[in-house]
């Protein structure tokens, strides 16, 4: 098991340029054809015999061509699971059109498909895979293009930031740079998750959500903590200590415990006595019988009305209770698996689907008729989870909350810390700092996911390891109002902005940084309980994002009349060297529609901008102004917009 690798001291296998994978050592191409869709490029589709790895590589026409390959760990179009961390995520890049308008051909793999999930050595999927593609790309690139070396970078988000920092961290030679974003820590799998899910528990039993997103709201009192008990307040600490960004609450009504569901099966394998040990033992809240939790516990008992067949699988139940079971386990009360349990990832009216962490060969064996219970026991257990997978040092300091005045542990700990499990799933070894080549990373200032204080760890890692090398080859990009997803609805619209922008000019900087030596301009910052904090000033932040400072007559939060106009107003400003303002609009309700766009001609790195609007219905309004600037001050691309939001209160009465 992967556990086992954390105890073994074997260096993971190190990629060179020059060097031959035993495995990945005889390519073929089995497709080579030109396509115009969407737009003109060559395909060559192949693998690496004996494998069940393939790749992807999209050469764009010899004119366009600027001797460069951009490299996507974990590619949306292909099935990337990696070990036991299949977390898949949206965050829109744009990858086959914005890099062949950046110059470059794309490459992409599976990871090595099932194949990679099938060997015990985590390097397969975390590195090897794409190593072999990208060497054998450039042989490819040469012929179509003749004798050169292109650039390479290597790029992913969320499970693929682990596996580029395996790339940058194991090999050497083979990319030229690395841009992980939404980047965890070694601890991260399932703590993150964990800590909300006690928080939106606790909150929730008061609707407390409310009154604390009033506060963090602009214009509001801007203590969020007002009102809350004792175990209120302790909950919210908890998750904002641990890194929880508090503007991640908005979506407090329908948030659930998001990512958790993919890797909930893979835990009680991992830890199969902590069930027991939670609701019974001194130190576990499950045992303190004064607790609120024992009266969330609940237990069902059904019966599997049908095995759905086709994609999605899962199965319908007879009959299913009148509360939420997602996360709840299915425990099997009859058949060959009596007395195991499987984890459920998705419930819709009676048909639920399993985590797909769970153990195949027992939800293969559920059948029609089978006797079942559906208990929340293990999903109440894991809500406090964080407080007994404490690391052993105190440089992930999310933890240090658990920890006494002599750094020992509050709480009872487990033998087992599933976080380094699954970073070594997903890197191959656990991050160390040690890079080869340049690297941005770029972090979400509101990520709910991968907190952002992990990348000011991961900095922490490099600047350690390789000392005065640090700063030439090491920079970081801190995105406002941006999450580990791009905004899915108009809620998120409405708070959120996408990260795909910034992402597509970093990865054009990066390559500048490698091909002509100009270095990012970095984002400021100041880390305080676990969250990091930007200056509100352009020239104070710096990094790439345009800043918006909006205003409702005159402030920040106005109180008028039905009907009474109000009068907006915003300045937008740009780090210096950043670009220009290319776009702006207006959400008067927030609303996440953004209905009026204004005319602007790209030609400035600051712009105010002003506009009225009148509400006929009483209420509390948050109007937004989002904005897109661009290096060049290009306003008819669609590629490199870097967007920002500045939000406002209206109180009608």
């Amino acid at each position: 098991m992967l556990k086992d690798l954390l105890t073994q001291d074997v260096e993971p296998l190190r990629v060179t340029g020059d060097s031959i994978d035993p495995l990945f050592n005889d390519p073929y191409i089995e497709t080579s054809e030109l396509r115009e869709d969407p737009i003109p490029h060559r395909y060559v589709h192949g693998g690496f015999r004996g494998t069940q790895a393939r790749f992807s590589f999209y050469f764009p026409p010899a004119e366009r061509y600027q001797g460069r390959f951009h490299h996507n760990t974990y590619p949306l179009a292909i099935s990337a699971d990696i070990g036991p961390f299949p977390i898949a995520f949206a965050v829109s890049i744009g990858n086959l059109g914005y890099t062949l308008d950046s110059g470059a051909y794309y490459v992409q793999t599976n990871n090595g498909g099932a194949f990679g999930r099938g060997v015990p050595d985590p390097t397969v999927a975390a590195y090897r895979v794409n190593a072999a593609a990208a060497k054998y790309s450039r042989k490819v690139a040469a012929e179509l293009y003749g004798p050169h070396r292109p650039f390479g970078y290597l790029y992913g988000g969320s499970g693929g930031a682990y596996q580029t920092i395996g790339g940058a961290e194991h090999t050497s030679g083979v990319w030229d740079g690395f841009m992980p974003y939404v980047l965890g820590c070694n601890s991260a799998v399932p703590s993150f998750w964990t800590a909300r899910m006690h928080a939106l528990r606790i909150l929730r039993r008061r609707n407390k959500f409310p009154a604390v997103m009033d506060a963090i709201n602009p214009g509001g009192g801007g203590e969020m903590y007002a009102g809350l008990n004792e175990e209120e307040r302790a909950a919210l600490k908890e998750a904002t200590s641990i890194g929880f960004p508090p503007r991640g609450w908005y979506a407090h009504e329908t948030l659930g415990s998001g990512y958790f569901a993919d890797i909930a099966g893979a835990i009680p394998p991992l830890d199969p006595t902590y069930l027991e040990d939670f609701w019974s033992k001194p130190g576990y809240l499950g045992a303190d019988p004064t607790a609120s939790i024992h009266a969330e516990r609940f237990q069902f008992e059904t019966t599997v009305a049908r095995v759905n067949e086709g994609p999605g699988g899962g199965f319908e139940l007879a009959e299913v209770p009148g509360r939420p079971i997602v996360d709840a386990h299915l425990v099997l009360l009859s058949g060959p698996a009596a007395g195991r349990s499987a984890a459920i990832a998705r419930s819709q009216g009676r048909s639920i689907g399993i985590a797909n962490t769970s153990d195949p060969q027992l939800v293969a064996g559920i059948r029609a008729g089978d006797r079942v219970r559906i208990d929340n026991s293990w999903p109440l257990a894991l809500q406090t989870y964080h407080r007994h997978q404490v690391p052993p040092n105190d440089a992930e300091y999310g933890w240090n909350q658990f920890r006494d005045g002599s750094g020992r542990p509050l709480y009872p700990q487990r033998q087992v810390l599933i976080g380094p499990i699954f970073a070594l799933s997903a890197v191959g070894a656990l991050l160390n700092g040690h890079i080869d080549g340049k690297m941005l990373l770029v972090q979400a200032l509101m990520d709910i996911d991968a907190v952002p204080w992990c990348a000011d760890w991961y900095r922490s890692q490099v600047r350690g390891a390789i000392g005065a090398a640090f700063e030439e080859r090491f920079a970081l990009w801190l995105i406002d109002h941006a999450q580990h997803d791009d905004p899915p609805d108009p809620l998120a619209r409405a708070h959120a902005v996408s990260l795909g922008g910034a992402l597509q000019q970093g990865l054009r900087d990066l390559a500048r940084w490698v091909e002509e030596g100009v270095k990012p301009a970095q984002t400021r910052y100041d880390v305080v309980d676990s969250q990091l904090e930007v200056p509100p000033r352009a020239s104070e932040r710096g990094g790439v994002q345009p800043i918006v400072e909006l205003r409702v007559n005159g402030g920040i939060r106005a109180e008028v009349k039905a009907g009474e106009p109000v009068r907006f107003s915003a300045t937008v400003e740009m780090p210096e060297g950043a670009g220009r303002v290319v776009a702006a609009e207006w959400d008067f309700e927030g609303r996440g529609d953004y209905a009026l766009r204004e005319s602007l001609d790209g030609l400035h790195p600051c712009v105010t901008l002003s506009s009225t609007h009148a509400y006929a219905q009483p209420g509390i309004y948050y109007p937004v102004l989002r904005v897109a600037s661009h290096r060049d001050g290009n306003t008819h691309t669609a590629y490199a917009l870097i967007q920002n939001i500045g939000r406002a209160r209206i109180v009608v009465t």
